[in-house]
């Protein structure tokens, strides 16, 4: 996989966790948890986008971290809010294995990137 295909697959799956929680309910603690998991998701893809400009090993390596780190908060946010909204359990079950996924990549390259230090 190459970096552009990676990119996109972080974008794709940013907008599907964009709608599929747009339009969940209205309980607080769902609300609270659809913002953060718009705004962690989207980070993903943004950090990402930010280590393909980084100005050393050591600050892609730094980057990639922020993409995991972002990426957990997505993943204990869809979490959460399948706890709370039955009604969207296949959707967030495919969501949580792409962010499964896409963890594992970044894990792996980060380790690649550190033996190639």
């Amino acid at each position: 996989m190459n970096k552009k295909d990676l990119e996109n697959r972080l974008i794709e799956f940013t907008v599907n966790v964009n709608e599929c929680v747009v339009n969940l309910g209205k309980h607080p603690t769902v609300i609270h948890l659809k913002d953060q998991a718009i705004r962690s998701s989207t980070a993903s893809a943004l950090n990402y986008a930010e280590a393909q400009s980084a100005e050393s090993k050591k600050d892609f390596i730094h980057k990639l971290g922020i993409v995991i780190k972002e990426l957990r908060e997505t993943q204990v946010n869809l979490r959460i809010i399948n706890r709370f909204s039955a009604s969207s359990d296949d959707i967030i079950v495919k969501l949580l294995k792409e962010n499964d996924e896409l963890l594992a990549i970044f894990h792996k390259t980060i380790m690649t990137a550190k033996q190639n230090g």
